[in-house]
């Protein structure tokens, strides 16, 4: 649930601040640089778990006589899906280790990796729709709800737009960043 609060005239003691003074910021922007690694590593259960679906649908599904991941179509579904997963993977588990937990200052990798892998994940998914089809679409198959789960990540923690927008300004900043 989400709701808005206001303090107006709320005095704090000393005692009770969080934090240094005046150092709000400096936590949202922190605590914003996590949220998006943690919406990236979800996005990587998403595309996991489509795969996996696909995977076992396209081996046990037969069309002319053989299972469908004998067909080229299918075949290329489900490598792309599994190279992309593995990518984001990789780039969240390089994301998350530079991490420092306490200052900001990987805004860059972490628009970068939520960016990609929200993307990678709802592609995954609309992978596995094609592949199973019909059922890919129904609620009986986990990849439908999988699906909107990772339509919601693109817009959670920033929608990609934002994201390419931050991405460029902090290249623009920073260039050596991609040597």
């Amino acid at each position: 649930m989400t709701a808005e609060l206001v303090f107006e005239d709320c005095r704090v003691p000393a005692s009770n601040l969080v934090g240094e003074a005046s150092g709000a910021l400096l936590c949202m922007m922190r605590n914003l640089e996590i949220e998006r690694v943690g919406l990236a590593a979800m996005s990587l259960g998403i595309a996991r778990r489509c795969i996996e679906d696909m995977n076992q649908y396209a081996i046990s599904r037969e069309a002319f006589g053989k299972p469908i991941n004998k067909f080229g179509q299918v075949q290329r579904f489900l490598a792309e899906s599994y190279a992309h997963f593995m990518a984001g993977r990789s780039y969240v588990y390089q994301t998350a280790s530079a991490l420092d937990l306490a200052s900001v200052g990987n805004v860059l990798d972490s628009d970068g990796v939520k960016l990609f892998c929200s993307t990678m994940a709802k592609d995954v998914a609309d992978n596995a729709i094609q592949v199973m089809g019909g059922y890919g679409y129904v609620g009986e198959y986990n990849v439908e709800r999988l699906w909107r789960d990772a339509k919601l990540i693109e817009i959670g923690g920033g929608t990609n737009e934002a994201h390419h927008k931050n991405i460029v300004r902090d290249l623009a900043a920073n260039i050596e960043k991609i040597y």
